[in-house]
């Protein structure tokens, strides 16, 4: 099978590669650049562990071709640490509020999470949970998830980074 050229932004670092047309984006980056926050879960787009950012939109890698994010910018759980390495209020929400028990579905999580914030700086529950709502979480039942998203959300407002800068 021929391959294609593709060009992206991975966590602020370009990256070039040849991929075949049928490669999931999840698998490239997985495979192919090291980058293992973003879980294979259901490989059929219903579980969200493999939410990554791509253009400011969040999508699930498993359902998205490598070539479809060339000329991309994608960030994953890995590109979310603030500059100097500290954590986010969002990561820190989910250490604060306990919003993660074994851990698989936190990447995916937190980069919907994060783009949640993002496009909506003061959700509710409500709107919370409805934007969470394409991520599963087996252990939690989602009420310290919601808390760490709030958290993170009240923290962003008291001092503004970064990620409300986006």
């Amino acid at each position: 099978m021929s391959k294609s050229h593709i060009e992206l932004t991975i966590n602020g670092k370009k990256v070039e590669a040849l991929v075949e047309p049928r490669t999931l984006l999840i698998h490239f980056l997985r495979e192919e650049q090291n980058i293992t926050g973003p879980h294979i879960g259901c490989d059929t787009g219903h579980c969200g562990a493999c939410t990554v950012e791509m253009d400011d939109m969040s999508v699930k890698s498993c359902m998205t071709f490598a070539v479809q994010a060339d000329g991309a910018n994608i960030t994953t759980i890995e590109g979310m640490a603030n500059p100097d390495g500290t954590l986010t209020a969002l990561q820190e929400g989910f250490r604060e509020m306990h919003g993660l028990q074994c851990g698989f579905c936190t990447p995916g999580m937190i980069t919907r999470a994060h783009r949640l914030l993002l496009e909506n700086p003061d959700p509710n529950e409500d709107e919370i949970r409805n934007g969470i709502a394409g991520n599963l979480c087996r252990c939690t039942g989602y009420v310290n998830i919601v808390r760490a998203i709030q958290y993170a959300a009240e923290k962003m407002k008291e001092s503004p980074v970064q990620e409300a800068a986006e």
